[in-house]
């Protein structure tokens, strides 16, 4: 049986989760969502999922497991705010997050997890990515309040480090990465972006997102 809108398995506070429900919601692609913890994954997702991780998009003739791939097929059939316009020598920045600053997040936000780590030096070098980061921000795209697919895909991630400690964060010397991360926070395509959704459970009516 073939159904009627995709499969996303999703969880909420998940940034690789939420940079697809991003895409999704602004080439306006409705999903059947399954919000899915963590701690206890259901055996249809672990069944679907080649990563066992979240998001997983099923279609009814492929599956997409990784999130870059979902925001881009979703953004392939509909492009209204033009993310896909995104100047090539951009790309690497999202490299350069996924790769190098996400690791360092991880070891500064779960700092107890990794007791043989420097918390202070792992902190330090991730600012040094957010510095190089702030200065490719385009001011002009801040202002007119027009973002791409690189903004969409990084920011998942630098808004996890920035709520560390926001405090901390704010009083950085940053050119224009304060401004552009509360213009996504503040925007309505985040705040639906977060809608909450239950735990999933195969006896559960679907729920669209």
């Amino acid at each position: 049986m073939l159904n009627k809108f995709p499969i996303l398995y999703s969880f909420r506070r998940c940034p690789y989760a939420i940079r697809a429900r991003l895409a999704l919601l602004v080439s306006k692609q409705t999903v059947e969502i399954r919000e899915v913890l963590l701690k206890n994954k259901p055996v249809d997702f672990l069944k679907k999922s080649p990563s066992k991780t979240v998001p997983c998009l099923i279609l009814n003739d492929q599956i997409i497991d990784e999130s870059l791939d979902i925001m881009i097929w979703a953004l392939e059939i509909n492009d209204p705010e033009k993310w896909l316009e995104t100047p090539n020598s951009e790309f690497d920045l999202i490299n350069l997050i996924d790769h190098e600053f996400k690791p360092l997040l991880d070891k500064t936000k779960y700092a107890t997890r990794f007791p043989g780590e420097d918390f202070y030096k792992n902190r330090e070098n991730a600012l040094k990515i957010l510095k190089e980061v702030d200065e490719r921000i385009s001011d002009k795209n801040i202002y007119k309040n027009q973002f791409t697919l690189v903004d969409m895909a990084i920011f998942p991630f630098i808004r996890q480090f920035a709520f560390i400690d926001r405090t901390f964060f704010n009083s950085q010397n940053w050119k224009n990465l304060v401004n552009w991360l509360d213009l996504i926070l503040n925007s309505q395509l985040f705040t639906r972006c977060q809608t909450k959704f239950k735990q999933w459970s195969p006896s559960d009516k679907p729920r669209y997102f």
